[in-house]
């Protein structure tokens, strides 16, 4: 066994080939054993076994930085650099994080869960690695799918124009993003990967020269003779027309290949993209099978089957994806929009049934929005479903595109409030007081699936505008089922306290009630499920002498308690309660939400307290 022994990337130095082919099995075995029981993100990270391996063995990390883009594929990374041990408790509370975290390790450079970033990254890190004389490396490893965002071009335009940058971009080409990568990207790389022209010249000179014993120096020119005949036999790559030197492409999984490969990308003297060709989930065989995409975000598993636990209960993404289909049928203006997460926001089943009316513009979440305000404006009524957490990259195509023009734009975000267990970039807590200042925009918070579908009719009713709707991660509460979330419930005559709980909090506001009451204070529960504009109806007929709670699941500066206590009388005691740290630690929701007070029982002690006082 040779895991066990890898504390830092330098032991490697000590391994020969058939022992890194070893460690790389070792590692696959590892990483099956640990996410089966802690769920995580395993198909891309089986997938980049032999890279992960080979960057360490070339680079000196962390002298040289090793920047990943989306940070979910960085497992092996974390077990190179000391902490194979600890994964027993990733993504767990006081646990490794699925994520790079420069917390644990010196190794781990940028906290980053989102796409297209890490090539701006590098460029700034290498700019000031060569102001400051540091002649080390900087190498940026990117996804095929992370291409597709607009940031990384930005960012390649800029490195392309500076030639004496140490930097070294490496595209782990899977084919795939969350699903399969499209564009003119995807089909740009595919033809680079598939050509069989291209790869025919070095074929023949391995059989015809080596086979004639010719020394192998003829045959490193015959590798510089196959660098002339690609310009011939294929359209020329667009990186080597941007002045960025092209190596490839490599085999991801011959780790003699990727070493050799990488030797020479650290030899030159700027950009130099080095392309590899991976295969998400190598290694495990219910994975490599994966059609659905379950292995890229998985909770936990049989080892043996790889078959996942399957949830009795319905989840807010298969409840909206249901919806939706619905509304399509009824309504064919109606179309779906989403950035490379088909799967993930239950659009793959609409797709299915729709494939003409459901687009994925890949991880583009600004063009997304503002092809979506185009749609509108061309009579289509689309619907761009998204994660909350993303939404954040396309503030200004919500406020100057979609907002400023009035369009009938909705936009549906999943993984909304606090979500836990990927870390504090995965959380959705920032929507609600992003979206504050919007003018032209309606958010609704739907508590229970009949809200989530009359939200959806509503928001793509004929000029009816931009409209967000939220939901959490997990499955749909149906514990507040027998009360009515239009309505106000509990005390109407002269209460003690008002609980204004937002969407899906309302089953904690419903629980305190119940408790407050029992203790003899007298408790009132308004449903906020619209939430942007305030609706009058929330805030009338309320005590001025009451105390009135706000409970939200989303931080606290500027968010919807702020604007209901400003719409309220000067005088009026208001508490709010929601997230108070901007960037909750990696724990599971539940966890988190009892450590803040958004439980029934955090709720019940803030009353108490301030009633107290």
């Amino acid at each position: 066994m040779h895991l066990p022994s890898i504390s830092s990337p330098k032991d490697l130095a000590n391994l020969g080939d058939a022992e890194l082919e070893q460690l790389a099995d070792e590692i696959r075995q590892e990483l099956v054993k640990a996410v089966s029981k802690t769920g995580g993100h395993l198909g891309s990270n089986l997938g980049a076994v032999e890279l992960t391996i080979a960057l360490h063995k070339v680079f000196n990390s962390p002298t040289d930085n090793l920047i990943f883009d989306t940070g979910h594929q960085t497992y092996v990374h974390k077990m190179l650099t000391g902490r194979a041990s600890e994964f027993v408790r990733l993504r767990q509370p006081d646990g490794l994080s699925g994520y790079p975290s420069r917390s644990e390790s010196p190794h781990d450079v940028v906290e980053n869960s989102h796409a297209s970033t890490a090539l701006s990254w590098a460029d700034g890190i290498a700019t000031a690695k060569q102001l400051l004389g540091d002649s080390s490396k900087v190498v940026a490893v990117v996804g095929d799918g992370s291409l597709t965002g607009g940031m990384a071009w930005e960012a390649i335009n800029n490195i392309a124009n500076q030639s004496d940058r140490n930097l070294v971009i490496v595209v782990n080409d899977n084919g795939r993003s969350y699903s399969p990568t499209i564009g003119g990207l995807a089909r740009h790389l595919a033809a680079l990967r598939t050509n069989p022209k291209y790869e025919g010249v070095l074929d023949w000179g391995k059989r015809t020269l080596l086979k004639r014993h010719q020394t192998r120096p003829l045959y490193q020119v015959l590798r510089g003779f196959k660098t002339g005949f690609q310009v011939v036999t294929q359209p020329r790559g667009m990186f080597q027309d941007l002045g960025i030197k092209y190596i490839g492409p490599v085999d991801g999984h011959n780790l003699k290949d990727l070493i050799g490969h990488l030797e020479l990308a650290k030899k030159f003297n700027g950009p130099v993209l080095v392309h590899v060709l991976t295969e998400k989930g190598k290694g495990y065989l219910p994975a490599e099978k994966d059609e659905a995409e379950k292995f890229h975000g998985i909770g936990k598993f049989d080892e043996a089957t790889g078959q996942v636990a399957v949830s009795l209960n319905r989840s807010w993404t298969a409840a909206f994806s249901e919806a939706l289909e619905t509304l399509m049928q009824r309504d064919e203006k109606v179309v779906g929009i989403t950035a490379a997460m088909l799967g993930p926001t239950g659009l793959a089943r609409v797709a299915d049934r729709f494939p003409d009316r459901v687009f994925d513009v890949g991880i583009a979440e600004q063009h997304a929005i503002t092809a979506a305000a185009g749609m509108a404006f061309g009579g289509l009524k689309p619907v761009v479903a998204v994660y909350a957490s993303f939404l954040n990259r396309a503030f200004d195509q919500v406020l100057l595109d979609a907002a400023l023009h009035d369009e009938n734009v909705t936009i549906v975000l999943d993984r909304a409030g606090i979500t836990g267990d990927d870390g504090p970039s995965h959380n959705g807590i920032w929507d609600i007081s992003l979206l504050g200042c919007v003018p032209n925009l309606t958010v609704f918070a739907p508590w229970n699936e009949s809200g989530l579908t009359s939200s959806l009719s509503a928001s793509t009713a004929e000029g009816s505008g931009v409209h967000v709707i939220r939901f959490p991660k997990g499955e749909v509460d149906e514990t507040c089922k027998d009360f009515e979330a239009e309505l106000l419930v509990g005390e109407l005559d002269a209460p003690d306290v008002v609980l204004v709980p937002v969407g899906v909090m309302l089953s904690a506001a419903i629980a305190a009630y119940q408790d407050l009451n029992a203790m003899g204070i007298k408790c009132q529960v308004r449903a906020a499920t619209q939430i942007q504009p305030v609706p009058s109806s929330l805030l009338a007929d309320i005590p001025a002498d009451c105390l009135v709670v706000t409970i939200e699941d989303g931080i606290l500066q500027g968010g919807f308690g702020s604007r209901f206590r400003d719409l309220l009388p000067i005088s009026q005691p208001v508490v709010t309660i929601g997230v108070t740290s901007g960037f909750p630690e990696a724990k599971p929701r539940k966890s988190l939400l009892e450590e803040i007070g958004m439980t029934s029982t955090g709720i019940v002690a803030k009353v108490i307290e301030v009633l107290e006082k």
